[in-house]
């Protein structure tokens, strides 16, 4: 391999809050570390990502890893100094030419980014993006500020850092255990020259709870928004019972389908696959299958929100109406409604459905079937 990305998941990130490691939160939608795996998984000069994770956190790496193609994960140490030599030592027998490092609290790295570090790779064995110092500095002493600090040579420091691999790695066998702050900090102690490139003020990294507020609001801000419908029709058939969106509804007849067919759950799934331009009900539940036979179509509806979540979409917003004379559904409407937040993940604001009749005309209005319509909207984090 030419070039390995390690990113450095394996800290507990305290200062976050929260009830899980910072890194396995969600902003957006999206674990943070799948945030920032994707950019060097889709970068077409990185030949391979790994992960260095807590072993007690397996579970929840997979959970927000799952669908990306990455080399085994990592067992980490105590320290991000033992955690990144465990990494490098891992990678060790691919025999990469270069590495670039990077925390997993830094969701938002850009391909542009990664783009300069690699470009001063091709001429110096260690590069760190960095930022200049724009606010005046102080040294405290408690409450008291003792004295001005100059920051004119100062910067903050980024990741991704990248290394020629073998000079990284022998930095850190020799480094001591002392837990310098950061792979750069490593290179300098052995004696390597370090040079900086521009980095981003976008490339934040999440380290307090308000953090976490300001990435939400920037990434509903940047996300795509996509709408899609999705209509169904059953008709009426004795000797069925009459299921809509996963609520029964007592009736003297249910409707025909394969299925349970629930006219309000198909509907929704068409407009869900429609989201993310995956045909309809029909193609991924045929009905000359015998398995989907009486089928609970919250499967299909789930089938559906997975495909979904695999293109990095998350359901906003659903709005269902159904077309049936009869029976009257109003008082089932609340059950429904509250049926279908559940199946979708949906908060209750965010599911509306309402019915009608067609005042008598048409099939619906002569009690032969009901149908139903219903609207899907989901942001992604670039367009799917």
């Amino acid at each position: 391999m030419h070039c390995v990305a390690l990113i450095v998941a394996a800290g507990a990130g305290v200062r976050a809050g929260g009830e899980i490691p910072k890194q396995y939160r969600r902003v957006g939608g999206q674990p943070v570390l799948r945030l920032a795996l994707e950019p060097f998984c889709r970068h077409p000069k990185v030949d391979g990502v790994a992960v260095v994770i807590a072993p007690e956190h397996r579970p929840l790496y997979e959970e927000a890893t799952r669908g990306l193609t990455l080399l085994p994960g990592v067992a980490g140490g105590a320290t991000r100094q033992a955690s990144v030599r465990a990494g490098l030592e891992a990678l060790a027998p691919l025999a990469p030419r270069l590495v670039l490092i990077h925390d997993a609290a830094r969701p938002f790295v850009s391909t542009a980014l990664i783009d300069r570090v690699l470009r001063a790779l091709e001429h110096h064995p260690a590069v760190i993006p960095a930022l200049p110092v724009v606010d005046s500095l102080r040294r405290i002493q408690g409450e008291r500020v003792v004295e001005d600090v100059e920051r004119a040579d100062l910067v903050r420091v980024q990741t991704p850092q990248g290394f020629v691999f073998n000079a990284i790695l022998d930095a850190h066998r020799h480094a001591p255990p002392i837990g310098f702050p950061d792979d750069g900090a490593v290179a300098a102690w052995v004696g390597l020259p370090v040079v900086h490139v521009p980095g981003e003020e976008d490339n934040m990294k999440l380290t307090l709870p308000e953090d976490f507020a300001l990435a939400e609001r920037r990434l509903i801000a940047a996300a795509v928004r996509r709408t899609a419908q999705g209509i169904d029709v059953h008709r009426f058939a004795p000797g069925r019972r009459l299921v809509l969106a996963g609520i029964e509804i007592p009736s003297e007849l249910g409707l025909e389908g394969h299925s349970d067919a629930d006219v309000v759950l198909h509907a929704v799934t068409d407009a869900v696959l429609g989201l993310v331009g995956e045909g309809d009900i029909g193609e991924h539940f045929p009905p000359s299958e015998a398995r989907w036979r009486d089928a609970d179509s919250r499967l299909f509806v789930r089938h559906a929100l997975a495909l979904l979540s695999a293109r990095d979409g998350v359901l906003e917003h659903l709005d269902v109406t159904i077309l049936a004379e009869q029976p009257k559904l109003a008082p089932h409407r609340a059950a429904m409604r509250a049926s279908l937040a559940e199946l979708t993940d949906l908060p209750l604001s965010a599911v509306s459905i309402k019915a009608t009749t067609t005042e008598g005309l048409g099939f619906i209005g002569r009690g032969e079937g009901i149908a139903a319509l219903a609207l899907a909207t989901a942001r992604f984090a670039r367009t799917p």
